[in-house]
């Protein structure tokens, strides 16, 4: 049986060295590891990140355009302190490649966290990274959480985003389990925060997941939004 460090391993070993001419869209995710999630809820958002990317619409538009393809990046986020990348930038050239980041997200190892919640640090990360792939022709943040800043910035007093970068946000309810209740009222006002607070840019939006079981359905559903098939027009790199 194969250690989680070997397969980690064997995953990266089919992500691409180098990057291409062109990129259409880089897409930063950030995943929320804060003390709100337990260790089921952690495996859940990673494993149902894996299986949206490998949903076939999903994977179909991020291969529509191998010459031009999607670059990927996604990190965990909690304090103000712990703010780490789990897949560097990959750009998505072909299935195996995809195959390759899928098999990382399901066999990463939970770190310990904070228990802590800074969303405007995890917001300043974001924009970090996006800086690093000014050469894609769209930019896009997108914020997974389920509760509101509690440490470092508020994210009502950060900057604008990178000029062309997008921030949306993929908001998650609390599943009262125990009395089978989805507790619609609580994540209406979370998701009230998420879009005064959170969201930026150029056709900004949220998706919401009722509980962590309904990650992978709300997050494919928040792919196929932002991952939109190129026009004619857009076929031209940023200046």
């Amino acid at each position: 049986m194969q250690r989680p460090a070997a397969l980690l391993a064997l995953a990266l070993a089919v992500l691409p060295a180098v990057t291409s001419a062109s990129c259409r869209q880089a897409l930063a995710l950030g995943l929320d590891v804060s003390g709100s999630v337990d260790s089921r809820e952690y495996r859940l958002q990673l494993d149902g990140l894996a299986r949206a990317l490998e949903s076939p619409r999903v994977a179909d538009r991020l291969l529509e355009m191998p010459d031009a393809p999607v670059a990927l990046a996604v990190y965990e986020w909690s304090g103000p302190d712990f703010q780490s990348v789990i897949l560097p930038w990959t750009e998505i050239t072909d299935a195996s490649t995809l195959a390759g980041v899928a098999t990382l997200l399901r066999n990463h190892p939970r770190a310990v966290a904070p228990p802590t919640t800074a969303l405007g640090t995890a917001i300043l990360t974001g924009y970090r990274l996006l800086e690093q792939r000014r050469d894609c022709w769209i930019r896009t943040l997108d914020i997974s959480g389920d509760g509101k800043a509690n440490t470092g910035p508020r994210p009502q007093t950060l900057p604008d985003p990178p000029a062309g970068v997008t921030v949306n946000a993929l908001v998650i309810g609390v599943y009262g389990a125990e009395i089978g209740d989805l507790r619609q009222a609580e994540i209406k006002e979370l998701r009230s925060y998420f879009e005064a607070n959170v969201i930026r840019g150029d056709g900004a939006f949220t998706e919401s997941a009722l509980g962590f079981d309904a990650y992978a359905a709300a997050m494919e559903r928040k792919l196929l939004r932002e991952l939109k098939p190129m026009l004619l027009g857009q076929l031209t790199p940023r200046p």
